[in-house]
């Protein structure tokens, strides 16, 4: 078995991409095959070195290898003007000068639903020539056999004037050349895939193949939870940004493989491996998938608190630059659910209180000033400043005070943070130590 991913490096690798090369992925890993990745750099405007940048960086973060390519489209020009001359010589492709008012004309005249078939001319675009009877059928995976009439379609043009090729001759050419057997990719190529079958017929025609035709498997749409087509307005659109977002990229693949596709039971939690051992064209749904980020989130939380603790350290202090922050991270693993999440929870902590003005008006108020004066000396007292000894301390206050727990530990977080947000209350006074605590207790008093 060989697949391929080939995306167009017209920005960056957008979340439906992102899940056709796990799929691809996926399926080679699973089956022992091989994955082809082929850059398809044809539009001229907009593919850059740096969008195909782009889209490596993506699957290198996401962890899909691939076992041939990078193959630039436009390095294969000289294979596709030969392919080109040997469908021009052979008859199965002409040049014209139709423009699309002719087109529109010759359907008045022979109806709508009537192919354009345009006449050889000595000069102009290049026309594939697609038989007036019978029909192209696409044996799909997904959506299972689709029978493209073809006394309905036009003759495609496969390259410009200049003799540049067309986006559907170039894939069908490189599919052949790159021996692809299976072709998965989104439902928005299913209209390409009869013009591409078409050439790859012809070629074979003339000697260029004697390949069989792939196998397609076409992806559902990708919608919002809103059941809208997937866009930006539904949160992050692309791989770079979940990774800026603090995603995780094995919870990313967990994810996006669920999307349009079933394990064959309810588990949601697959590691990779798991991913691969289960996975098969055939449990591909037909039907839209949803993308939500919620639960996407959701997800990254229960890998997150997967990590060890090294591990997760690690992460955190790749993702935020930082070092030192074992500590930290161990307090926060159980609330955090991105690592983008683990600076607005610890980073006081780290960096000193910030000001929230309506946390010291909720909760620094006359009663709450005193309940903290009252843990200050508890802190101060207690014979030891682990964790055990805070909440011992803690606990006697709010006993004496006969208060209510949260009337005691949120005015001590709101004064060693600044804002009701941090780790649990004992792990972080124990983080920062007996004489930062009390320093920044000190202060809040102070404080008018």
């Amino acid at each position: 078995m060989r697949v391929r991913f080939a995306p167009s490096p017209t920005g960056a690798l957008h979340i439906g991409g992102a899940r056709t090369a796990l799929f691809n992925w996926l399926l080679a890993r699973h089956e022992g095959g091989e994955l082809v990745l082929r850059i398809e750099d044809t539009d001229r405007e907009r593919s850059t070195p740096e969008n195909v940048e782009q889209i490596l960086d993506a699957l290198r973060w996401l962890e899909l290898d691939w076992d041939e390519g990078p193959i630039l489209q436009t390095e294969r020009s000289a294979r596709h003007q030969e392919a080109l001359a040997a469908l021009l010589e052979g008859g199965h492709a002409y040049r014209s000068q139709a423009t699309a008012e002719d087109v529109k004309a010759y359907k008045e005249l022979h109806g709508s639903e009537r192919g354009f078939r345009g006449e050889a001319e000595a000069e102009g675009a290049v026309r594939l020539r697609v038989p007036d009877e019978g029909a192209t059928v696409v044996q799909d995976v997904v959506r299972g056999a689709n029978r493209f009439e073809h006394v309905h379609m036009d003759d495609p043009v496969i390259a410009r004037a200049d003799g540049s090729v067309l986006y559907n001759f170039a894939v069908a050419i490189d599919d052949l050349d790159s021996a692809i057997t299976h072709v998965v990719r989104g439902e928005d190529h299913v209209s390409n895939t009869p013009k591409q079958l078409l050439v790859i017929e012809a070629a074979r025609a003339v000697g260029l193949t004697d390949a069989a035709d792939p196998l397609y498997a076409h992806l559902p749409l990708l919608h919002g939870p809103d059941g809208k087509k997937l866009s930006k307005r539904h949160g992050a659109a692309s791989v770079q940004e979940l990774r800026d977002a603090g995603y995780l990229p094995e919870a990313v693949r967990n994810y996006l493989a669920l999307l349009g596709w079933g394990a064959g039971d309810d588990s949601t939690v697959l590691s990779t491996q798991e991913l691969v051992d289960r996975f098969t064209l055939e449990r591909i749904s037909r039907n839209p998938a949803r993308f939500d980020e919620t639960k996407l989130k959701w997800l990254n939380g229960v890998y997150i608190r997967e990590l060890d603790e090294a591990e997760l350290t690690r992460r955190l202090e790749q993702y935020t630059g930082r070092a030192d922050l074992a500590e930290a991270a161990r307090i926060s693993q159980e609330k955090i659910h991105t690592l983008a999440d683990f600076m607005p929870l610890a980073g006081a902590l780290l960096d000193g209180p910030g000001d929230d003005p309506a946390a010291r008006e909720r909760w620094l108020d006359e009663d709450g000033r005193a309940a903290l004066a009252d843990a200050r000396e508890a802190l101060a007292q207690a014979p030891d400043f682990d964790q055990a000894s805070i909440e011992a301390a803690l606990s006697g206050v709010i006993e004496r005070r006969a208060a209510k727990p949260r009337q005691v530990y949120q005015p001590l977080r709101v004064a060693i943070t600044g804002t009701t947000i941090s780790p649990g209350i004992f792990e972080s006074l124990a983080l920062l130590g007996r004489e930062e605590t009390l320093r920044r207790i000190d202060a809040a008093l102070a404080r008018s």
